[in-house]
């Protein structure tokens, strides 16, 4: 239990503290796609100054350090009780070394726990897997981007959006408007066609586990993505919405099935804080990784 903990509060570390390596890359790529001088390149250098100086001190790149969603994936038959305990008790442990900062209160008083613990908080969810080992995925996603997430239920006549992929990518085209440059662009999207409003906003945020530059499976899904990347970017809305040439670092996006009834489009938001990283676990091997699909199947955690 105690070494379990020990894992947990070394994971929430590194998602709080150290971006990903391939979303620091394509700030370091937006950064050089901005004319020198201008407010797009001036906050592009200093989200990635701000990205040395927190690996370096392991203090965590924003001040609100997020909701925590945590994937776990374990064998069948496995006792999750020691689990959650562990994560919990690594949230404290984790707040206290000042990985994480206090941010959850109680929605009706207003108190802050202090601790990060709460009603709802942190999110576990347990997917059994047909492996010996256990894999766990944590992503750290801040508030204001949070606000920025969106449902569409289609057909949406207010976009002229119909039951299709067109109407999809007018969705996507609408929420990216509507942030503006709220929610810290340039961001990533993560995106759920169909489903239902809980699995919709589940899956949506799981897409947030993908490398910045990994390749849809599905084709269609892929130019989706590849397409609303190239026209949110030609938007002007740039980081921080200062403008410029980068206002989203990438688009991901996820098909489920629905019922005939309801076509839903959920729209994940995320701040250039991508923050997630994910730890192997076989016997006495520990293996941490920031890439998520590297060690487990490409699913949903639902």
């Amino acid at each position: 239990m105690k070494n379990l903990q020990e894992t947990f509060v070394e994971l929430l570390r590194r998602a709080a503290t150290d971006l990903p390596h391939d979303v620091e890359d394509a700030l370091t790529r937006a950064q050089n796609e901005e004319r020198r001088g201008t407010a797009a390149h001036s906050a592009l250098s200093i989200i990635l100054q701000n990205a040395v100086a927190a690996r370096e001190a392991s203090a965590p790149l924003c001040q609100d350090t997020g909701t925590h969603t945590w994937s776990v994936y374990l064998p069948d038959g496995a006792k999750t009780e020691p689990i959650l305990k562990a994560i919990r008790a690594a949230t404290v442990v984790a707040t206290r070394k000042s990985y994480l900062r206090p941010n959850q209160m109680d929605s009706l008083s207003g108190k802050n726990s202090g601790d990060n613990l709460g009603v709802g908080h942190p999110g576990v969810h347990f997917v059994p897997w047909n492996r010996s080992g256990m894999h766990v995925d944590v992503l750290l996603k801040g508030g204001g981007c949070e606000n920025c997430s969106m449902q569409y239920s289609l057909p949406e006549q207010r976009l002229g959006a119909g039951r299709d992929l067109a109407g999809v990518r007018a969705c996507l085209l609408d929420a990216v408007h509507r942030s503006q440059g709220r929610g810290c662009a340039p961001g990533v999207l993560g995106v759920a066609i169909g489903g239902d409003r809980t699995t919709g906003y589940a899956t949506a945020k799981e897409q947030f586990f993908r490398p910045i530059q990994d390749v849809n499976p599905d084709p269609r899904l892929g130019a989706l993505e590849n397409d609303v990347l190239s026209c949110a970017n030609r938007l002007g809305i740039g980081p921080m919405g200062f403008g410029g040439r980068t206002t989203l670092l990438a688009v991901k996006i996820a098909g489920l099935h629905r019922l005939p009834a309801s076509f839903f489009v959920t729209v994940g938001y995320m701040c250039w804080a991508c923050r997630r990283a994910s730890v192997a676990l076989e016997g006495r091997n520990v293996r941490f990784s920031q890439n998520a699909l590297a060690g487990r199947p490409r699913r949903p955690a639902v």
